[in-house]
């Protein structure tokens, strides 16, 4: 099958399109010229309405996409001796090609397991045991996704008690928040609640995944920690210009919760989908669907013939399970077509 009839709507939310409200917003901004490298009234604003949604006062600051995010956060608060605990499946472990240890000149990630993607806490507690005095690196930060790369939701007493396990360390919390918004959405609860309400101390926020076409945020809720990061920015390559086209589109997204329906609406296929799945093909849903991702257990024999009518996604986890994410733009009708290819294939089996 050619390129341009690829199905490309379950392989990942990045492939989706920028949202019509943040597209107007990019246009509107290049109507006119404008102060540079965030000395525009779009980065101003978005910058205020964080505040706002976030109901406290923060450090804001724009990067290109995630892999800086989360790199540059956590090299700000380590050194080259420090170590960060997080999940054995994290994005920072799995998918950054080494862009933590690269920025932070050597820092060492320590791995947990723990079910559906979270953190075991006695598992973490193991870990810190072991780095008692200064032949290991010095644990520094604990790490957690929010939703987790298994498409889980950590609940607001989970990361509570990460929170209090980090207070007991004397660790930072940060939190690699690519699909915060789908982890909001699913709780209905203040952002706050689930950040510095309960000791996270810097949050990666995501865009891209939610309907810009680039920029992520890096909110440090404990301001002290932001000290001098504009000079890691620029130093990184991610100052942007012109910074109004990363800013301008992020403003349309916080503007009228734009943000919380987009993610609202990706659930809700997420769901719609797994449940199509589950009753009309009898297919076996591998973890809880809390966000906008459905991970499947499907035979190579099914996933070949799927690929052959265009489907794209990803193989997540040895042998069979592989991982269906739903951006804002799915729509009914792409759940219903990929049910029903998949429920034909499975007939004829």
């Amino acid at each position: 099958m050619s390129t341009d009839a690829a199905r490309y709507k379950f392989t990942s939310d990045n492939t989706a399109p920028i949202c019509p409200e943040a597209w107007a917003a990019l246009q509107e901004a290049n109507n006119n010229e404008a102060p540079s490298y965030g000395d525009d009234r779009w980065t101003a604003r978005v910058c205020e309405r964080v505040r706002e949604i976030f109901e406290t006062d923060c450090e804001v600051f724009f990067v290109f996409n995630g892999t800086a995010a989360n790199a540059l956060a956590l090299a700000q608060v380590c050194q080259s001796f420090h170590s960060v605990i997080c999940h054995e499946r994290s994005h920072i472990q799995s998918d950054e090609c080494g862009a933590p240890e690269f920025f932070t000149n050597g820092s060492k990630l320590l791995l947990v397991g723990g079910a559906n993607g979270k953190i075991d806490l006695v598992e973490a507690e193991a870990i810190m045991a072991k780095q008692g005095e200064l032949h290991s690196h010095k644990p520094r930060a604990i790490s957690i996704t929010q939703a987790t790369e298994l498409g889980t939701v950590y609940s607001r007493d989970e990361i509570a008690a990460i929170g209090e396990f980090a207070r007991h360390w004397n660790l930072l919390v940060h939190m690699d928040g690519a699909r915060f918004a789908n982890a909001i959405a699913t709780l209905d609860c203040a952002p706050k609640e689930i950040t510095w309400q309960v000791d996270v101390g810097f949050l990666c926020f995501g865009g891209t995944k939610n309907g810009v076409g680039a920029g992520e945020l890096i909110v440090f809720f404990k301001k002290e920690l932001a000290h001098e990061f504009d000079y890691r920015v620029k130093q990184a390559g991610q100052l942007a210009s012109k910074m109004r086209f990363l800013a301008a589109p992020w403003m349309a997204l916080l503007t009228d919760d734009v943000w919380l329906r987009n993610a609202r609406q990706a659930n809700a296929a997420a769901r719609k989908l797994a449940d199509r799945l589950r009753n009309e093909v009898k297919i076996d849903i591998a973890f809880p669907v809390e966000s906008n991702a459905v991970f499947i257990r499907v035979p190579e024999n099914l996933v070949r013939d799927l690929r052959a009518r265009g489907w794209h996604f990803y193989k997540f986890i040895e042998p069979d399970v592989y991982r269906l994410m739903c951006a804002w733009s799915v729509t009914d009708n792409d759940i219903a077509e990929f049910v029903a290819d998949l429920r034909g294939l499975a007939t004829s089996v």
